[in-house]
């Protein structure tokens, strides 16, 4: 868990107002939910691996025989009634089933908010960070994963993704994956375990994959290996697979991409991967992972989970969603030079009044100038690098006789 300097905190909220802002023009509406949810919710099998580092929040007046049964059990969970929440989905199927008589037919939910993983402290992993979702909630045909896809395409050419420095969305459908599981001759049981071995494949290659495989008896290397090499091969791009289908491809599902495909702008740059899994248990179709080329992660993904919102409610829903990872996407945007340009330090001494600070500061915020104050300090230099790095790439020098913001001598920092 982090702190946030001035500079990087308005960098964040920068890349935050874009994303809000595009989602918006697509239609989608902002809502929020608590941090922490009842504990049988988030433990209820739904959510992978994430579920596994989850945060519980243990009762309160827990009793010291309650503590001892547990340390006898290794179920700590029973010593929770909340925890905090590991993603957004989970809270926002929760929200629709507390809410539907309250919510359109099809719901278009925006939400942005922190989530919480017990992760291993490593580069690149946070214990706290920011997703950024949006979701479609009764919507059962692809217009909702072209929705998706386009508000999302959207949202990262606006923040600059665009020419040799796109994005790319890879998009699969579990369907196909069953089927290729099938090809390979794995059994229906072991489906889940296999698909979290082929998963592996972008770390340790098409060969390390198929010894695993092979390792937990799911089949021989002579078999595995031209399979997942002929998937690895069309990873980049495999749209034409119809003219001669392999015996892995579920037709049907990979007509629905391919109307996905067609029904999204050409700045989607949109990438069937047949060996794209996704790690989450509940996805029940369409599957897509955000990549960017200079980066070995992705920066998002989604796809739909029609069976989620039925554990809730009782009645199955379709539902479709794409999250964004902020922490990976904000490294990667710069915050423009024109958004600080306009903000300025006075900077004065101790013989300057108050009053006086106050109205030429007011003066200057009421003319459209981003003002702050900073005394004057014996290292002047570095108090205005330090300025610079805050975000006022400006200053002035504010004498005791002036007594309106036109008597102020502008100067970049840098050239003083």
């Amino acid at each position: 868990m982090r702190d946030f300097l001035p500079a990087e905190k308005a960098r964040r909220e920068h890349v935050l107002s874009i994303i809000r802002r595009t989602f918006r023009e697509h239609g989608f509406d902002e809502i929020e939910t608590p941090v922490v949810e009842d504990s049988d919710r988030l433990h209820a099998g739904l959510g992978g691996d994430n579920e596994k580092l989850s945060y519980a929040v243990m009762k309160r007046d827990l009793k010291q025989d309650d503590l001892q049964e547990a340390a006898t059990s290794g179920d700590y969970l029973d010593l929770a009634d909340l925890g905090l929440r590991f993603d957004l989905t989970v809270p926002l199927a929760r929200f629709y089933a507390s809410h539907r008589a309250e919510l359109p037919g099809v719901f278009r939910s925006i939400q942005i908010a922190p989530v919480w993983r017990a992760e291993r402290p490593q580069k690149g992993r946070y214990r706290q960070f920011v997703q950024c979702d949006i979701d479609i909630i009764g919507e059962a045909g692809p217009l909702a994963e072209i929705e998706l896809i386009t508000a999302t395409a959207a949202s990262l050419e606006a923040l600059g993704f665009r020419g040799t420095n796109a994005s790319t969305i890879r998009i699969n459908d579990r369907r196909i994956l069953r089927r290729i599981v099938e090809t390979l001759g794995i059994p229906d049981a072991s489906y889940e375990r296999a698909l979290i071995t082929i998963d592996k494949e972008d770390k340790i290659g098409v060969p390390g994959v198929v010894k695993e495989l092979v390792e937990q008896g799911l089949g021989e290397a002579a078999t595995l290996a031209p399979i997942l090499d002929g998937l690895s091969q069309l990873a980049g791009d495999g749209w034409e697979l119809l003219d001669a289908p392999p015996a892995w491809l579920d037709v049907d599902a990979y007509r629905d991409l391919l109307a996905i495909r067609d029904a999204v702008d050409d700045s989607a740059r949109l990438v069937f991967s047949p060996n794209l899994v996704r790690g989450m248990g509940y996805y029940t179709g369409t599957i897509f992972e955000v990549a960017h080329p200079s980066l070995p992660y992705s920066l998002g993904g989604g796809g739909r989970y029609d069976g989620m919102i039925g554990r809730f409610l009782g009645t199955d829903v379709p539902a479709a969603g794409l999250s964004l990872g902020f922490e990976r996407l904000v490294e990667l945007v710069e915050l423009p030079e024109d958004e600080a340009a306009n903000a300025v330090a006075l900077v004065y001494d101790a013989d300057v009044a108050p009053p006086q600070l106050a109205a030429l500061k007011s003066e200057l915020i009421a003319s459209g100038v981003r003002t702050t104050l900073a005394r004057r300090t014996k290292n002047t230099t570095a108090q205005l690098e330090q300025l610079a790095a805050a975000g006022y790439p400006r200053f002035a020098f504010v004498a005791a006789t002036t007594v309106s913001a036109r008597e102020l001598e502008m100067r970049n920092i840098g050239a003083q």
